[in-house]
């Protein structure tokens, strides 16, 4: 298993659109720290192809301490969640896939309608169609 640091990954892009390095990681803190704000201010994001974030709520639940086995309530928490787009799981699912090239277009892009992924998630969920990026 390789590991993708995010130098790496500034790395790369910055190489496939000839900015330098600094500019490059300022555009990734930008992108990343668009996506936590959204998820701390309790919203949704979604990029088509990709995947979407978003927050899930953890009911309090009864644990135990594994040194003493003591009971410990567990509080109730908010915890960030990744659903892997269509795409993305095609890709991985088929190892021999080409990878992603740039085309000029969003992953995703395919044309197929919004409407389609309307419903609910294998978890339930209702799935809207407020995509913030």
């Amino acid at each position: 298993m390789i590991l993708m640091t995010k130098a790496e990954l500034v790395e790369q892009i910055a190489e496939k659109i000839n900015l330098t390095k600094k500019d490059t990681e300022r555009i990734v803190n930008i992108v990343f720290g668009s996506i936590m704000n959204s998820l701390s201010n309790g919203d949704k994001v979604e990029l088509r192809g990709f995947g979407s974030f978003r927050v899930r709520s953890r009911n309090s639940r009864d644990g135990r301490n594994p040194r003493t086995g003591e009971a410990v309530a567990i509080p109730p928490k908010n915890v960030p969640f990744f659903k892997a787009g269509k795409e993305l799981r095609q890709m991985v699912d088929h190892s021999g896939a080409a990878p992603f090239e740039d085309d000029g277009g969003a992953p995703g892009s395919s044309g197929r309608d919004a409407s389609a992924s309307a419903g609910s998630d294998a978890y339930g969920e209702s799935s809207e169609e407020d995509s913030l990026f």
